[in-house]
Parts: structure tokens; sequence; C-alpha cells
């Protein structure tokens, strides 16, 4: 079969979206389902039985948590509710919205707090309190987000990284890749965590030191509600100045066996299986499979919109064991691996990514292994504790096609596994006191191989040639002390020690929330935090006259920062929130050159597939980030949602010559609207038909122009120097994405349709992707663009 043309392809997506649409519509009416889950105390963990649940408006579906704090509702008609939990000593808690239909059980977990000593005397709405994170001990600059949100915006790929670049403070004007910029910092500064288990990099097409990648390896069928924090984090998050993706999986239903088959444009082919194990012990299984859509079109002979294919793959799953009196024992895993190749003969002459004179050959490996071992003691203390190891590896090679034969130019293998153990102690001292301690202690194992050559038969010249082992060993500290009724305090301590130079820091955290009145809130906070740097910076080397190796950046030291924000925030009107917070960050030990220059580690990830070529650094370098953010949000509710968020920043640095300059980050402002609206419809109006809009509008970041004649001189690209470092400033970024669905409920079984066409850039915005990089093919300054106008079609069977 022949390539396929991109109208070509709009098409298709187009009249299959219809043909699934109205088919279903035309024969489906609905069929009853089941909401179960679990009730458990949200500071001590404890199961809560005796908890009233029942749907809101309607009294004859209700139900009581028995003795391990789980309850079923039967009987429930496809459609949306509001299920309300109410327990003698708790705040009453109603969750808002929750989304019933045929194909698929409804697994419901709630955490009530202590409250009230009247059942119902004060109502938790699940709107009001989604600006709170699931973890306890977060009260600022973080929110939670659900899996609903991730696959319901517009624009977003079922992928979470691109769902929080939505909130406010965070921004990604980048099509080709998901790495995000929280308040000015680089996206190197980010942690991410699944299951207690710190990952470096979750994401396809990833690269050593870097937190983003072309496609996410993250399963969103897989992971439940989860937490996104922008600063001052609390004491047991270390090793991240920027931001903390804290991400789970999600238990698999304990009940009935249930399956999910989904084909996406961007996510490709998905098939997902879950059920119990054994239904006694409520232990179960949830298993998750993705093939990529350009890979599967690869194999039916089809070239979708691009000459070099893409290729990635990913598993995830997790095996829960139910209780048991040694606890509660969790498996869980994700491997993925990717690889592009892109052949000379396949490409543009001014084609950013390729070169008519070269073959270039990437692949890449991420995978995670973990146990979590959940295990009470007492009523108001228990362990948690999780063992797991991580693997990331990339590969790339890249063969000159100037001579008769191809000759390598470059070669770079990067490997790295990490064992890991993260160990809490939590304990409820006393109504008002919770403390929680614990240790993170991770051996680093890196294997790194990286040398290049411009052209054959010049000498090669070795970047990396390192196999060894470091760790970095953290513990903390953090109390939770509710000083009045209305005045609580979070406050605690990190520290961490980097065996490989005996770096180590002590970092003091301090959050206050202060309720003003029933709506309003007050909060501050303080943070100090620390990072050790990209792995292939400890070990770029040089080589010396008398034939040794010097690797002068071994000894460098973390990267540290101060955390200052102050927020509010003011629900006006039921399922409406306003907030707003201010913030400074000052950034310093920051590595910069041993000489007068303009280098910066606080500009690492702003190229994203360029290594770390840099020696002879030091912890000298400065930098700061400020800036005003405002969240103006409508919860999901009577059937449509909005938000805005905005953020106005500043984000500066000073190498090691002591000049001021804007960032590679600096964008200055962004802001989002995103907007959806929900109808039922159908016989029995048990389907829905939904349509949401988003709007992103970001400014240009600063870069760095070509010198070009120095870069027809050296045959590779050489930027300028001294005042011209980030003094240019490319456009701003302007995207338009629609996205229209349809949910079908079958009226005889419990299976259901779901059918998403998602048209991203539908105004086709020339947004720049690089404005100016050198291409040694033509000896010419090129300017790269972002993806124009692309439908994302997506099908998911659901039963």
């Amino acid at each position: 079969m022949g390539k396929l043309t991109t109208a070509q392809y709009i098409v298709i997506c187009i009249t299959l979206s219809v043909i699934v649409m109205f088919t279903s519509i035309a024969s489906a009416q609905g069929t009853l389902q089941t909401i179960r889950g679990t009730v458990i105390d949200k500071q001590t963990k404890s199961t809560l039985p005796g908890v009233i649940v029942s749907i809101v408006g309607d009294n004859s579906k209700g139900a009581i948590t028995d003795g391990s704090g789980q309850f079923s509702l039967s009987g429930i008609a496809p459609g949306r509710y509001d299920i309300s939990f109410g327990s003698l000593g708790y705040n009453q808690y109603i969750a808002a919205g929750v989304e019933v239909t045929s194909g698929k059980q409804v697994v419901l977990d709630a955490q009530l707090e202590e409250g009230s000593k009247t059942l119902n005397e004060v109502v938790v709405r699940a709107g009001s309190k989604k600006h709170e994170t699931l973890n306890e001990l977060a009260t600022i600059s973080g929110r939670s987000f659900t899996m609903e949100e991730v696959n319901r915006y517009s624009g977003g790929r079922s992928d979470p990284s691109r769902l929080v670049a939505n909130f406010a403070g965070v921004s990604a004007p980048d099509d080709s890749r998901n790495d995000i910029v929280v308040r000015g910092n680089s996206p190197t500064g980010v942690l991410w965590r699944i299951e207690g288990l710190n990952i470096p990099n979750p994401n396809h097409f990833s690269t050593l030191g870097t937190t983003g990648g072309s496609a996410s390896a993250l399963n969103t069928n897989i992971l439940k509600n989860s937490d996104f924090l922008t600063s001052a984090f609390p004491a047991e998050y270390g090793n991240a100045n920027a931001g903390v993706f804290d991400l789970g999986f999600r238990t698999g239903n304990t009940d009935k066996r249930e399956h999910t088959i989904q084909l996406g444009a961007l996510t490709g082919l998905e098939a997902m299986t879950e059920g119990p194990i054994n239904k006694k012990k409520g232990s179960s299984y949830v298993l998750a499979y993705r093939y990529s859509f350009t890979g599967l079109a690869q194999q039916l002979g089809l070239t979708v919109g691009t000459a070099s294919t893409p290729f990635y793959q990913d598993l995830s799953f997790k095996i829960n064991s139910g209780e048991s009196k040694f606890g509660r024992f969790t498996l869980f895993g994700l491997g993925g691996i990717s690889k592009i190749n892109i052949m000379h003969d396949d490409v543009d002459e001014d084609d950013i990514w390729g070169n008519p004179k070269r073959d270039s050959y990437m692949k890449s490996q991420i995978g995670l292994v973990g146990v979590k071992h959940f295990i009470r003691v007492g009523k108001k203390s228990y362990f948690n504790t999780v063992i797991g190891l991580t693997y990331a590896g990339t590969e790339q090679n890249i063969d000159s096609m100037g001579v008769s034969t191809p000759a390598r130019v470059a070669e770079a293998t990067m490997k790295q596994m990490r064992y890991s153990i993260n160990t809490s102690f939590n304990t409820t001292i006393s109504p008002k006191l919770f403390l929680k301690i614990g240790t993170i202690e991770e051996l680093i194992a890196i294997d790194l191989f990286y040398r290049d050559r411009v052209s054959p038969p010049h000498d090669w010249v070795q970047i990396w040639n390192f196999n060894g082992r470091t760790s970095l060993l953290q513990g903390y500290i953090h109390a939770k002390y509710n000083i009045t009724a209305k005045l609580t305090a979070n406050f605690g301590i990190h520290s961490q020690w980097l065996t490989l130079n005996n770096s180590s820091s002590v970092e003091p955290r301090v959050a206050l929330k202060y309720q003003l009145t029933d709506k309003s809130t007050l909060t501050a906070g303080f943070g100090m935090h620390s990072q050790m740097q990209p792995a292939d910076t400890y070990f770029y080397q040089v080589k010396n006259k008398d034939g040794s190796v010097d690797r002068s950046n071994e000894d460098l030291g973390f990267t540290r920062s101060q955390h200052y924000v102050l927020g509010y925030e003011v629900l006006p009107f039921t399922n409406w929130r306003v907030k707003a917070e201010v913030y400074y960050q000052r950034l310093y030990h920051v590595p910069v050159s041993d000489t007068l220059s303009s280098y910066s580690m606080l500009n690492a990830g702003a190229r994203s597939y360029y290594y770390n070529e840099q020696g002879q650094l030091n912890n000298s370098g400065t930098g700061f980030n400020y800036g005003a953010e405002l969240t103006v949000e409508k919860f999901f509710s009577n059937g449509y949602y909005g938000l805005f968020t905005g953020s106005i920043y500043q984000s500066k640095y000073e190498g090691s010559d002591k000049i001021e300059r804007n960032t590679a980050f600096n964008g200055r402002y962004v802001y989002n609207i995103l907007t959806g609206k929900e109808w039922k419809i159908g016989k029995n109006r048990n389907n829905k038909f939904s349509v949401d809009l988003k709007i992103t509008q970001a400014g240009g970041r600063y870069y760095t122009p070509v010198d070009y004649a120095a870069s027809i001189t050296n045959n590779r690209e050489i930027l300028k120097g001294g005042n011209a470092v980030y003094s240019a400033k490319n456009t701003g970024f302007f995207r338009l994405d629609l996205k229209a669905g349809a949910t079908i409920n079958s009226k005889s079984r419990n299976l259901s349709h779901a059918v998403f066409l998602d048209i991203q850039n539908v105004t086709n915005s020339q947004n720049v992707l690089v404005e100016q990089r050198y291409n040694p093919a033509t000896q010419r300054v090129n300017t790269a663009y972002q993806i124009g106008v692309f439908p994302n079609f997506v099908y998911r069977l659901q039963f």
C-alpha cells in the first residue's frame, strides 16, 4: 500500500468516527452497572466500616460499608451521579460527576477526613476539593488530577505531562516532546514517582538526564488519580528543584473480569485486562499493553505523515495480594522500547531532524519493577515500603554518506540502572499531630560511552567512557500539626547525600494553611531543595596531552534552590474555584564554567537531543524565577466545565561572567482556556455526546542566534557568544484544539463504545520549534516549525 496523505488521513478519521458513532447510537439503549469501592481514613489509611454511601437525589440507591470498608451499589443505569459518603465523626464527602458506563464497573475509593461529630454537619464536595492533593501533607502549589481529565481535555494525547501543562505555572509549547517547564525551571528539575518508586524518565525516545520524550510510556488506562506539585514540596520529596509527579497504578477489579481495547492515532493499539485472582482474599491483577499506531501502519504497508516511522510499545501491570496478617503486597511494573531510523534518502535537505548526507539510528528502552508492602502497626500507625529497580537505556549511531561507503561518525550508548528502597513510618500521635519519617536509598549503576568525529577520517573525540556506581541516600521527617481548628502547619526536614563526591544537603520545609472563612483559604510556604546533576555531566571527559583522562565535573555539588510562595483561594459558588499564587525562587550553586562564560546548567534540556559536552564546571552560578498565577475553574457539573489558567513570570540566570541573562525557558507568560459540554442522547438518555475546546497561548522563548561564519568554517553549528547569548526571542505560540466524541452503552450487555475525534491545531498555526539551526548539508540556517492541523482519532471498547 502507498503513502497516506494528510488529507486522506483526515477523511478516513472523520468517516470512521461518524460510522461508529451513529451506527452505535441507532441501536444502543443502555444496561445496568455497579459502583463499588473502599472507604478509608485519609490520614491513618485504616478502612472505615459503617459509612453510609448513597446517590444524591435518589433515596432508593444506598449501601453501608462492611467491616473491610467496602461497599457496592448495584443496578445503576449509565449516566453521571454524585455519590455521598457520610459517617459519624467525619466530614461528609461527595464525589461529584461520577460517570457510569455499561462496559465497566466503577471502582470508587474514598478518603474521609475526621471532622464534625454529627453526621452531615459538614459537607465536602469533590468539586470544591479538587484543588487539594491526595497527599495530605501537601498544602500549597499542588493539585490532584484524574485520569478522566487526562482523557477528556482536547489536545492532551492521553499524556499526564500534557494535562498538567494546562495548570497554572506550567508551560509546554512543544508539539514534538512532552517536556514541561515549571515556573521557568529546566525540565530536568522534575521528579517522577510511580507507586513510591523514583524513576528517571517514563517516556519513549528519552535520553539520559532529561525528563520528557516524544511519547509517554504511561498508559492512562492503568493509572489512578495522582498529584502534581510545583514548589515547596513536602519533606518526603527530594532531588528535584522544579516539580513533582506522584503517580500510581490503580488496583484491578476484585469482583469480575473486565477488558478494554483502544485504538488511537497517537497512542496506538491498546489492550487491557483486569480481574480477581482470589475473590475471598481480595487479590487482583491489571495488565495493559500498547503498540504504536505508526508501527501498526508500517506493518500494514502504510506511511503516515512521515518518511521516518517512529516505533514504540509498552507493557504495564499491577498485581495486588489483598489483605493478610502479613499486610498487603503489590507487584507492579512497566517496560517500553522505542526506535526511529532517519535515512538520508528519505529526508528533505531542509529537514531539521534529518540530514541528506547522513543516516541516524536511535533506540531506547525503559523499565521498572517494584514490590510495595503496606502493614498496619496498631490502629494509628503503619509502615509503607517499596523495593524496586528502574532501567533506562539509549543507543544512537550516525553514519556519514559522503564517501563511497557509509562511515560511522557518532556512537553513543547510555545505560542507567537504579536499585531503590523507599520506606516510611506513619503515625497519628494525637488528633492534632501526624508524623511521617522515612528514608530513600538508591544505588545507581551507570554505563556511558559516547564519541564522535565531524567526518572521517578525522580522529575520534571521546566524550564519555565510564562504567561504575554511585549512591544517593535521602532521609526526611515531616509533621502535620493542626494548631487550631482553622490553622494547620506542615513542617519537616529533608536531607540527602551523594556518595560519588560526598555532596550533602539539609533542607527545611514549612507550609501554613489558614481557613479565613468557610469558602476562603490563605496559604504560605517556604522550602529549600537540592538536586544532583544529570549523570552525563559528572562523567564528561577530556583527554590530556599525556594521554590521561580528566573528568573535571566529577566533584560538582547539588544545584540548590529556595522557594517562597503565598496563595489565596476562594470558592465563590458551588463547583467554582478561584486561586491566585505569587512566588519567588532563588537558585544557587548552579554549575557554570571555570572561565568567564555564559554557560549555565539552568538551560539544560533546551535542546532535548543534545548531550552535555561542557567540562571545567564549578558551583558558582545563580538564577531566579518569580511570577504570579491565576486559576479560575468551574468543575464538571450540570453537563459542562471550564478552566482558565494564566501565568506571568520571569526566569533569569548568571553564568561565570556575572552577566544577567534570560534563561532558555523564559517565555514570560502563558494562558490556557478549556471548556467542554456534554449532552445525554439516545432513547433512554443513557449515552452521551461531548465537545471540548482548548486554547493555549504562550510567549516565545529566548534563544542564541547562529554564528553563520563560524558554522561554515567548522562544518557544524556554532552559536554566537557574549551579549548575543539568549538575546533573540521566538515568536509566540498559539494553538486551538477541538474535540468531539460519543460514548454508547449497549442495551443488552455490559459493553460500551467510545469514539473521539480530537483535531489539534485547528487553525493550522505556524508555531516555531527552533528559530535557528544550522544545517551543514545545505550550509543554511533553517527555521523549524511544529505540527500543523492534525486529527487524532480514538476508539475505545470496554466489556
